[in-house]
């Protein structure tokens, strides 16, 4: 028998519908399923990434099923940040359609900000919306923010500040140093955090090692850590005001 995974979510996951992804959502609930986990988010990058699907991807998610392999599936996006002013490349009708949103600073899609300063006015600018779920890879060190600002933002309005296992593998090198810093200022404060594989193909779907890793040597209370399983991820989202029913669509 399959030891029990300690988190049994992945809230940012990639199709080939992100353009630089190899799986599917089928092949990537089947995965799921077999390593244990209750639920993932189909995280697809915004359009303003080079490759990235067409506004139309997001808003027609809603045919997407609800259940598959018997893992949930909940309909995100991952968003670009676009500027100081946190303007999304998403609309806020297709945001409107979506379970949970997920935005970032990326290179190449737009943002222009160079400085800790116009970086942080960003971001923040992005959790003050009130749009925003989740903050992706804040740790990455090509856009260094004013961390303790950052954290505090974040806990105030409910936003998830991601620890991002991708990070510490074969993309972003250089981030373990702030997500240590974001680390202990969500452990001092109580921020919550979510853990997410990042996958850009099925075989990496719950793969979490270097940053629970991380975790554990900073000390964050497991309670903190939102995507342990189904019920945690569902009760943050209804404490966004959002309630999902999975009933009737198990396929």
């Amino acid at each position: 028998m399959a030891e029990e995974p300690r988190l049994k979510a992945d809230l940012h996951v990639h199709t080939i519908a992100s353009g630089h992804g190899y799986s599917t959502v089928r092949e990537i609930c089947e995965t799921a399923a077999a390593r244990g986990l209750e639920l993932v988010g189909i995280t697809d990058h915004g359009p303003a990434m080079p490759g990235g699907p067409h506004l139309y991807h997001f808003t027609n998610l809603i045919v997407l099923p609800r259940v598959l392999s018997g893992v949930k599936v909940l309909r995100s996006a991952e968003c670009n940040i676009l500027d100081t002013e946190g303007n999304l490349d998403v609309n806020e009708r297709a945001l409107d359609t979506l379970d949970v949103v997920h935005a970032g600073l990326h290179p190449f899609c737009g943002y222009e900000g160079k400085t800790v300063e116009e970086n942080t006015e960003a971001v923040l600018a992005a959790i003050w919306s009130g749009k925003v779920d989740i903050l992706v890879h804040p740790g990455n060190p090509w856009f260094p923010l004013d961390y303790r600002t950052v954290v505090e933002a974040a806990a105030s309005k409910g936003v998830l500040l991601e620890i991002n296992n991708a990070s510490f593998t074969v993309i972003r090198k250089g981030s373990e140093k702030n997500c240590r810093l974001i680390l202990k200022e969500a452990r001092r404060i109580g921020a919550k955090v979510c853990v997410s594989s990042d996958s850009h193909d099925a075989s990496l779907v719950g793969t979490f090692e270097g940053a629970l890793a991380l975790i554990d040597e900073v000390g964050i209370d497991e309670e903190l850590i939102v995507n342990r399983g189904a019920s945690s991820v569902l009760g943050f989202l209804q404490s966004r005001g959002k309630e999902i029913s999975f009933q009737g669509q198990n396929i």
